[in-house]
């Protein structure tokens, strides 16, 4: 057998802090073999990135090793000197880190970062050094490298941060790579690129991979094994079809069931875990994860569960459940599965409630605050659509497509350039000032980023409550009456007023976004990636709370977000954006069914499904979406489109409805693939 490169065992972590201590990770034990990729997965607290940090004593302030070795080719890790650790950070194992923009200095240019490993663990040349950042930059599949290499990170996309960053983890070639949430909140087009990027990398170099995410789907088409964590604990390790084809312990069963593809074509809703995961400040007695599950017995809260082997698989795939899964094969199990629950029945949506007429918004081009401008960036270019009240009209498309700008132009917050925004069948560009101040109160914005959206220094209750005194909704009984019904509402505890927001969990932190939204009782919310950095069960939670206050308010919502499984999920129509154009619109069960675009087939082509055994079909998309200051003439998609031909250069693409006289598409080529010119 080979000798694993890394060999984690009973791997115990504790962070001290002035008043606390918290046991971190408590007994984890882990393998990986040269050139092998390991998936660690998980809800946030868990100990995933806890685990990628104690490789590389990266560990945060207050952090020790208090247990354990993390054996790297012969050597302790965890009890190695800072030297040895300097010299092994870069070298022999390179980490990417979740957050591109923070792990890069603003200060430095792009090649200097890339070339620095070098220039500390190789004996070269600054030339050589910069010539070998270069290289790499150009291994990673960034446009312009010799350019790039001259600029800031502030001066790049998402995208190509990340591709900066993983540049940054591969110039020394290292025989291993801790990838930490590399592709979280990135557009499924760039987030295939990278993974693509990533397995091409390791492929060449015959690296080995620590991939750390809470995306299923990433998890099924990425890796080789899967070690599942809670409460600082490996719950379940496998090989990566056994666990889809045969999860065992009851938490990842949880897990599988809180995905929006699991409940897709059934219309069911999506399961929720109760509770939250333990703090870890104490040691919980017996199984962790007993408080939370549906099948939770005596023996589960008294004894803890070990790890055993799975009677089909054997060593391949273990657990600690004392209730697992059954399956087919095990005899005299009882047949207890979670049974996903029927969605209530929604009120048919009524009336058109908002319509966008050939809406354009453009935004001037400066070359610095005192230069004239240099033209301008078609953020929005001239898209017509109608939301009917009560439905949820979700909107697609990369990131930079023009789907934000969309969405704070229907908020108030943005004036479009040209075209119109009726509301409740009135322009609002012929509002009144006093009128466009009380119509506030019908259109609210729900935050992608939940703690940027709220003031630091202000208590919830105070949150709440500005917006009811700026509108002068009610006394100060009337609005405290209020919030506490609002907190019932979204499942928070009333006592939360007298709480600030950092005292919250992340999701915790979007129940606050999605009450302060609710506060004046809307007509519309405009949910702006409301659920695109949580993880799959407080997703879950978040989701089945919109549709609930949905069918309970009567609310319209427009959902903005890249994840095109969540839209699925809540959406009753699809509107599909590519470079400030609506190229497709419709029922969602038919846009995703019957997708008439070439870059909707593009987007569904490339995401990842939660399946090892789902084979890939159609063509994913590739290349770099065009500048929005110089888009291309003709159809905007063209640069990009498998079927373009001459017409799609010359002439805009009208809007056509082959499939149904709801689904309309712009697009020359619909439905054919057409002959090459």
């Amino acid at each position: 057998m080979t000798e694993p490169l890394l060999r984690i065992e009973d791997l115990r972590v504790d962070i001290s802090t002035r008043d606390r201590t918290v046991h971190a990770l408590d007994g984890v034990s882990l393998e990986l073999a040269p050139g092998e990729a390991l998936g660690i997965v998980g809800e946030s607290g868990c100990g995933k990135t806890m685990t990628a940090l104690s490789v590389l004593g990266l560990l945060p302030p207050g952090g020790e090793v208090t247990g354990g070795r993390i054996m790297f080719e012969g050597q302790d890790l965890a009890a190695a000197s800072a030297p040895v650790l300097q010299d092994v950070r870069g070298n022999t194992i390179g980490m990417v880190f979740q957050d591109p923009l923070t792990s890069l200095n603003p200060t430095m240019t792009i090649g200097a970062q890339v070339a620095e490993p070098l220039l500390l663990h190789r004996d070269v040349s600054k030339k050589e050094a910069w010539a070998r950042a270069e290289e790499t930059l150009r291994l990673v599949g960034m446009p312009q490298p010799a350019e790039r290499m001259k600029a800031y990170p502030h001066q790049l996309s998402g995208g190509m941060r990340q591709r900066v960053a993983i540049a940054m983890a591969l110039v020394c070639e290292p025989k291993l790579l801790i990838a930490d949430e590399p592709t979280t909140a990135l557009d499924v087009t760039t987030q295939h690129q990278i993974l693509e990027l990533i397995d091409g990398l390791r492929e060449r170099l015959g690296m080995a991979m620590i991939l750390v995410t809470h995306d299923l789907g990433v998890i099924a088409n990425r890796v080789d094994k899967v070690a599942v964590m809670y409460a600082g604990q490996v719950a379940e390790q496998s090989d990566v079809r056994g666990l889809f084809a045969r999860p065992r312990h009851r938490y990842t069963e949880a897990l599988f069931a809180a995905l929006p593809e699991r409940a897709a074509d059934n219309e069911t809703e999506l399961h929720t875990i109760p509770g939250l995961p333990p703090s870890l400040t104490v040691r919980p007695t017996g199984c962790r994860f007993a408080p939370r599950c549906l099948f939770a017995t005596d023996d589960c809260r008294t004894l803890e569960p070990f790890l055993e082997e799975d009677e089909a698989q054997g060593a391949d795939h273990r657990f600690a459940c004392f209730h697992p899964v059954p399956h087919e094969t095990d005899a005299g199990t009882p047949d207890e599965v979670i049974a996903p629950a029927p969605i209530p029945t929604q009120p048919a949506p009524g009336d058109v409630l908002v319509e966008l007429d050939t809406l354009v918004k453009e935004f001037p081009l400066k070359g610095g605050p005192f230069s004239r401008s240099k033209g301008t960036v078609s953020a929005v270019g001239g898209v017509s659509l109608s939301i009917r009240k009560g439905e949820t009209f979700g909107m697609v498309g990369e990131s930079g497509c023009g789907k934000t700008t969309l969405g704070r132009i229907v908020a108030g917050l943005e004036e479009p350039t040209a075209g119109s925004v009726r509301f409740g069948g009135r322009d609002r560009a012929e509002l009144s000032r006093a009128e466009r101040r009380a119509h506030r109160r019908d259109v609210q914005l729900m935050f992608q980023d939940s703690t940027a959206a709220m003031d630091p220094r202000m208590r919830v209750g105070e949150i709440l409550r500005e917006p009811l005194v700026i509108q002068g909704v009610g006394d100060k009984a009337e609005q405290e009456k209020l919030i506490g019904e609002l907190l019932d509402a979204v499942g928070l505890p009333r006592g939360a007023v007298h709480r600030y927001p950092h005292e919250f969990s992340g999701g915790q932190r979007q129940r606050l976004g999605l009450a302060r939204a609710l506060t004046l009782s809307p007509d519309l919310v405009v949910a702006d990636e409301p659920v695109s950095a949580l993880d799959v069960s407080v997703q879950a939670q978040i989701l089945n709370l919109m549709r609930e206050l949905q069918r309970e308010r009567g609310l319209t919502y427009l959902f903005i977000s890249h994840d095109l499984a969540v839209v699925r999920y809540l959406a009753d129509t699809v509107g599909v954006m590519y470079l400030g154009k609506l190229v497709e619109v419709g029922p969602a069960e038919q846009v995703y069914a019957h997708p008439l675009h070439p870059y909707t087939r593009g987007l569904l082509d490339t995401v990842n499904v939660p399946d090892p055994e789902a084979a890939a079909v159609g063509t994913p998309l590739t290349g770099e979406t065009p500048s929005a200051a110089k888009p291309p003439s003709g159809c905007r998609f063209r640069t990009r489109c498998p079927v373009a031909q001459d017409v799609c250069a010359t002439t805009e693409p009208p809007v056509s409805t082959p499939d149904s006289a709801d689904h309309r598409v712009a697009c020359h080529f619909p439905l054919a693939v057409p002959t090459p010119a």
